[in-house]
């Protein structure tokens, strides 16, 4: 997997600061549920924020890493609990995808 364009980072997190997280992360940890929405909401909107509940930040980096690396995402930056995650769309979808309904954002 190819990393971000610092560029590309920068208009991503431009765009991330007006979302909401979309996929919440509880005491369960990373169940098969958790990662199969993480994947729905990224191939419609492309860019989503998570958030991780918890107080161990060792726990939550673990669960970010194993989030990215099960759904093939790039971490675009990580402020506490909140993740802003980015997976291109195979094909984007003009009502939903966050890229284009914010691009307005990174100009």
């Amino acid at each position: 997997m190819s990393t971000l364009k610092i560029q590309e980072r920068k208009r991503l997190r431009q765009i991330g600061h007006a979302l909401q997280p979309v996929v919440m992360i509880g005491s369960q940890g990373l169940t098969e549920n958790v990662i199969e929405e993480t994947l729905r909401a990224l191939n419609d909107h492309e860019l989503i924020k998570v958030k991780i509940a918890g107080e161990d930040r060792e726990l939550r980096h673990a669960l970010i890493d194993e989030l990215i690396q099960r759904t093939q995402a790039h971490n675009v930056q990580q402020i506490g609990k909140i993740v802003l995650l980015y997976k291109k769309a195979a094909q984007q979808n003009q009502k939903l995808s966050n890229i284009i309904r914010y691009a307005h954002l990174s100009n």
